[in-house]
């Protein structure tokens, strides 16, 4: 016998109404075309950006041997010696008499101490098999082993005894096993999502460093350059993560005018606050060798891309809560929706503001611990241009967390809440009429409708161990 759910067709089979390959469309037609009037133009112009600012490369230049720019090749310790500080550090500048200051205290560690003589094998490069010697002070935080991998930094220019020297650990094995226990955990937990998960965090660092890193170098607009980016990595890591849905889409939105937000406000302070991003190092390196790159452009560049994965976090997040409390309570209009949501979403706001916060202190534990030192007070600590682009980069960061809350909610609540009943070519979510009463004809009650799925149909389809209301109304749990 065929349920009120049912029709048959001409062939003698019968379909449900709710009968799907997976689950139901959250909103109907119309809307679905609305988003991707909205949506479809965005992507198309994320796709222009791309082949427009597309790179091609990062630009050549000569090496300076300076910091990260100089040319490395792979190491081993092969020989560790102890030997007495005097017989290798004779060429040195001998310790003070003043053992009070802390440069008079190193100075006669590293002469009266027991140095290391590490003997190191070139393992890469036109030099493999070529031996060198490096000397470890007693006082050195890095102290070598055998057999111990090590980066040496290679200068041609050098004398031939001075060409090679170590400059770090290799630590490629300890990492690569911690990734691996990260991807075997994620797919453990996460199974087909944690996959896709995966898959887009690698595209999100092949967009990074095949489009965003060369454009910017090529001297394209790091602004620019960060949102066309940003707006790629956000398309694909949602969409690939979460299916082409309406609910993502409507994340999508929520995240895009958030960024748009981060964007403005970073874009205010950072020349209001006059932060010019070249505050160390490695900064004053890059703007010594591409001097046409704008510093502060690449500052307010790294808060979008920075607050791109906490903001898809949270968007995400927000519209599934509207899309289950409307699943829960299909009565409940926008205002019910937004309200309810809302809640959820507050707690969310206190732990993420806490969270950039505290990973931010964490980061910077050596920075600060070196301004309590120096007795400074907070007020010139926070002025100094190192920790005020920080701080700028959380506070900008967090308001658009923050102003993505009720921006999504509101938007999910709308979406969800203006369907049109009927107008969904598969039947969706929405309340569907039963095919076997006139339309305006009272809704059936519980009872009439079957609890199981006819025989020769899956059990319940995607809705199984669910009933129904009002003869294909919203089904609800037992």
């Amino acid at each position: 016998m065929t349920s009120p759910q049912q029709r048959p067709d001409p062939h003698g089979h019968s379909h449900g109404h709710s009968h799907s390959h997976g689950p139901a469309a959250p909103v109907s037609q119309h809307l679905r075309k609305v988003i991707a009037a909205v949506l479809i133009p965005f992507a198309t112009a994320v796709v222009v950006g791309l082949v427009v600012l597309w790179p091609g490369g990062a630009p050549a230049h000569e090496r300076t041997g300076v910091g990260f720019d100089r040319q490395t090749e792979q190491g081993q310790v092969v020989k560790i010696e102890q030997v007495d500080c005097k017989d290798v550090n004779a060429a040195q500048v001998p310790p003070t008499d003043d053992t009070s200051a802390p440069q008079g205290r190193a100075a006669q560690r590293a002469q009266n101490g027991d140095c290391v003589k590490a003997t190191v094998e070139v393992m890469s490069g036109k030099d493999t098999g070529r031996r060198f010697v490096e000397v470890v002070q007693p006082d050195a935080p890095r102290q070598f082993h055998v057999k111990q991998g090590v980066v040496v930094a290679y200068a041609p220019d050098a004398p031939r005894d001075l060409q090679y020297s170590v400059t770090d650990v290799d630590r490629t094995v300890p990492m690569a096993v911690l990734a691996g226990i990260f991807a075997l955990a994620v797919i453990v937990v996460g199974r087909m999502r944690g996959l896709m998960a995966l898959v887009a965090l690698v595209i999100s660092f092949a967009v990074l460093t095949l489009f965003i890193l060369p454009a910017i170098l090529q001297g394209s607009n790091p602004l620019i350059v960060a949102v066309v980016g940003a707006s790629a990595i956000m398309l694909i890591a949602l969409y690939l993560c979460h299916g082409l849905t309406a609910r993502t889409s409507v994340a999508v939105l929520g995240t895009l005018i958030s960024l748009l937000l981060i964007g403005l406000l970073g874009s205010v302070f950072i020349g209001w606050a006059s932060l010019t991003g070249n505050t160390d190092d490695n900064t004053g390196l890059i703007h010594g060798l591409y001097p046409e790159i704008d510093m502060s452009g690449l500052l307010l560049a790294g808060v979008i891309i920075g607050s791109l994965g906490v903001l898809d976090d949270v968007t995400v997040t927000q519209t599934s809560v509207v899309w289950e409390l409307r699943q829960a309570d299909p009565g409940m209009g926008p205002r019910a929706l937004y309200r309810a949501a809302i809640r959820i979403g507050r707690d969310h706001i206190a732990s993420v503001v806490n969270t950039l916060v505290l990973a931010y202190a964490g980061a910077a534990l050596p920075l600060l611990l070196l301004f309590s030192i120096a007795e400074s007070s907070v007020g010139a600590v926070a002025n100094s241009e190192l920790v005020a682009e920080e701080i700028v980069r959380t506070l900008v960061g967090s308001i658009g967390l923050v102003a993505s809350v009720p921006v999504t909610t509101a938007l999910a609540a709308l979406v969800v809440s203006a369907d049109r009943p009927g107008s969904s070519s598969g039947g969706g979510e929405m309340p569907v009429a039963s095919s076997g009463a006139p339309s305006g004809a009272p809704p059936q009650m519980p009872s009439q409708v079957p609890s199981q799925a006819p025989s020769g149909s899956p059990s319940g389809g995607p809705f199984g161990g669910l009933r129904t209301r009002g003869g294909g109304g919203r089904r609800r749990k037992a």
